[in-house]
């Protein structure tokens, strides 16, 4: 993936916010092709055992976690959300389980954002995204940023921050598809769909009537090599992403729906375990102090350098 060599004894240098921002302001307009990778996830580091992020001791102390790092978990394979990554950059942060990795993305350079407002040092765990709010709660992690919308469902598991991204899902085909010219969820009976699992691109597919929702994929890379492949007729995607994929996949078609559906648009939400109200707050804190204009230009440096 990468080319830039790492000596795994030296330690990644933290840079404040500003930097942050201003690195990634220029690398707006450097382009670059991008694909998503196709890392999967790795064994989890074994850490069961430990006290839950939100027992009475840390929440009560108004300390997430130990206080010191904070454990970050995404899957590291949801570009340009989170990826993973041989180079260590400005960007990156290192993933604890995963050894010479890092990670980097939008919710990297959130969750870079909020670990600085704790004042502590964010590292990457890399998990599967249906395992992430268990993680959560057993305490191998502190906060969830994958790009994880809240839902009625995980909101009995976990609490959430306010929106750090608001996305859109939308349907993609190839241009030889015989849904290609699809303008109604109704025009797309009989498509075989297909999302990612354990997440509302999944979800949502229930809502084409007389289409065939196939079982999900496990990561986002493996959705799209699906379409890529023909064995599906569509799947459900960001449209955040889409100038991205459609970059690098030019036979690729975003339908122009005239509807939408029900739960998008999707926002991206921080999730830390229950019962630390002070913790939360200093989170919402930390991402109102990100800009729309300030995401707007980290979302477009992230695009821009995801991995080819």
């Amino acid at each position: 993936m990468g080319t830039i060599s790492y000596d795994s004894q030296d330690e990644p240098a933290l840079y404040s916010r500003r930097r942050i921002l201003r690195l990634s302001g220029l690398m707006v307009g450097l382009g670059g092709m991008a694909v998503l990778p196709g890392c999967g996830p790795a064994a989890p580091d074994a850490r069961v055992g430990m006290a839950p992020t939100g027992s009475d001791s840390a929440g009560s102390a108004g300390v997430l976690g130990d206080g010191i790092t904070l454990r970050v978990g995404m899957e590291a394979a949801y570009a340009p959300f989170n990826w993973q990554t041989t180079e260590s950059s400005e960007f990156t942060i290192p993933i604890e389980n995963v050894s010479g990795a890092y990670a980097d993305g939008y919710d990297v350079q959130v969750a870079k954002v909020i670990a600085e407002a704790l004042d502590m040092e964010p590292v990457a765990v890399k998990l599967d995204f249906s395992g992430l709010i268990d993680a959560l709660n057993n305490g191998q992690i502190d906060i969830v940023c994958a790009g994880m919308s809240a839902t009625p469902e995980r909101e009995q598991s976990a609490d959430f921050s306010d929106s750090y991204l608001d996305d859109n899902i939308v349907l993609i085909v190839r241009d030889d598809s015989p849904y290609v010219g699809a303008t109604t969820f109704a025009d797309l009976e009989g498509a075989y769909i297909l999302g990612q699992v354990s997440t509302l691109y999944d979800d949502v597919i229930d809502q084409i009537p007389g289409c065939v929702h196939m079982t999900p994929a496990d990561t986002l890379p493996l959705v799209v090599e699906n379409l890529a492949s023909g064995s599906c007729d569509a799947i459900t995607y960001s449209e955040l992403s889409v100038p991205k994929l459609i970059e690098m996949y030019p036979n690729f078609v975003e339908l122009q729906l005239t509807g939408q559906f029900d739960g998008s648009p999707m926002p991206a939400n921080a999730a830390i375990a229950k019962g630390q109200e002070d913790i939360l707050d200093r989170i919402n804190d930390a991402i109102a102090s990100i800009s729309d204009d300030e995401r707007q230009e980290l979302w477009t440096a992230c695009t821009d350098r995801q991995p080819a």
